[in-house]
């Protein structure tokens, strides 16, 4: 993977100014009387997290669980792989990716975001007007191949007529490329929320962001190993069940999420309300149109190249594991 080098004190200021948001990779243990399972649940920035603590829908749950947070979709992936994580979440072609990477998982829930969640982002005062002038230009992607970014530039790209091998494309994680774009390291970069709307809010401008090309679907996956397993399934469940109505919660409470993420992210209220108005917050079970949607990304991936494969949707989707409780 492609790395940057920049100083210290760029990162520094990038963490004083509240964007440092890899959290610890595991949260306490949360442990209940006579406990049917322990889950590890897969979070990226925090999301689920305080999405969770704002609506307390957690609370009670016959389960014990603990938070592993990581800052995007590729390490968080590479922790389910290897069994670390129960769950995870991301977005449409983060899971295909995964999938395509052997990761034993399943597609068990829809999770129901904005487009406008992801953009292509400049320097303020940045030469470059629109997508077609990224010919002969470096645009940075976050956080690996096979990100929803990767997708959404891609796609501008082709929108715009400007052919892929005109411009040069490299992947670093979001906070060393946060801390990069922050010092001016950084020309073009492809990002998504948070790491989106904290480099507008400090100056950087759009070039186009996510919609009408991506599909702003995320998804919760599940370990086959889990899954295989009667009390962790059981327990994925009712996690799920928790997560639905904590969305509901999180529509109905606008103010009352956003002042939970910023409290858990250390984000300023102004970014974390942009943030939580636009994140992936209802929460369904995976519809036959969610299937046909996923598929569509799928297709269009490997005929890009994104994906070396085609990705079968059906094969890694399980719409057995949850039906929405009343």
């Amino acid at each position: 993977m492609t790395s940057l080098l920049f100083p210290k004190a760029s990162r520094r200021d990038w963490f004083k100014q509240g964007a440092a948001l890899s959290l610890a990779a595991a949260g306490s243990l949360r442990a209940f009387a006579q406990p049917q399972a322990t889950l590890v649940l897969g979070d990226q920035a925090g999301g689920l997290r305080s999405l969770f603590e704002a609506s307390r829908t957690l609370e009670g749950a016959p389960f014990a669980y603990r938070w592993a947070n990581f800052q995007g979709a590729a390490p968080l992936f590479e922790a389910q792989r290897s069994a670390a994580v129960d769950t995870a979440m991301a977005g449409d072609l983060p899971v295909l990716a995964a999938a395509v990477g052997k990761t034993p998982l399943k597609i068990v829930a829809t999770r129901v975001g904005k487009a406008d969640s992801l953009g292509i982002v400049v320097q303020p005062d940045s030469p470059l007007r629109s997508v077609a002038d990224l010919r002969g230009k470096t645009v940075i992607v976050s956080s690996a191949r096979g990100s929803i970014s990767q997708y959404q530039l891609y796609g501008a790209l082709e929108e715009a007529g400007v052919p892929r091998s005109e411009v040069t494309v490299k992947f670093v994680l979001p906070t060393d490329a946060a801390a990069a774009f922050a010092s001016k390291q950084i020309d073009a970069w492809a990002i998504f929320d948070p790491y989106y709307t904290i480099a507008l809010q400090q100056g950087g401008r759009i070039l186009r962001d996510g919609r009408g090309i991506n599909t702003a679907l995320g998804f919760i996956t599940a370990s086959e190993y889990s899954l295989a397993d009667p009390a962790r399934r059981a327990a994925i469940v009712q996690f799920l069940d928790r997560l639905a109505r904590a969305g509901d919660w999180a529509l109905a409470n606008p103010e009352g999420y956003a002042q939970a993420y910023s409290q858990l992210t250390r984000l300023p209220i102004e970014s974390s309300r942009i943030i939580t108005a636009r994140a992936s917050v209802a929460g369904r079970p995976v519809s036959e149109a969610d299937i046909v949607a996923l598929q569509a990304v799928a297709d269009r991936s490997a005929r890009d190249g994104i994906l070396p494969v085609r990705v079968d949707v059906r094969a890694i989707t399980d719409t057995s594991v949850w039906k929405r409780t009343a």
